[in-house]
């Protein structure tokens, strides 16, 4: 008896966390922000001619054209693991 109500219990609590997971996985994603507002990027480039490093932090998009420097685009960088 008491090990059906384990095995009651346990169903019960596998199933409240995998409706949980599946409504988490239906939401749907964010649309794009309003015009001009900017959204926070974490990328990092590095100029082939003279080796200058530049962080980008915000950006009007979430994959933003690489900067222009010494007259060519920059290359973009593996961020570290922060």
């Amino acid at each position: 008896m008491i090990r059906l109500l384990v095995a009651v219990a346990m169903f019960l609590v596998i199933m409240k966390f995998g409706l949980m997971i599946l409504r988490m996985l239906a939401r749907p994603v964010p649309g794009p922000p309003p015009a001009g507002e900017m959204r926070r990027v974490n990328l990092r480039y590095r100029c082939g001619s003279c080796g200058v490093e530049l962080k980008m932090t915000a950006a009007p998009d979430q994959d933003p054209p690489p900067p222009r420097h010494c007259l060519e685009d920059m290359s973009l960088v593996a961020p570290p693991i922060e």
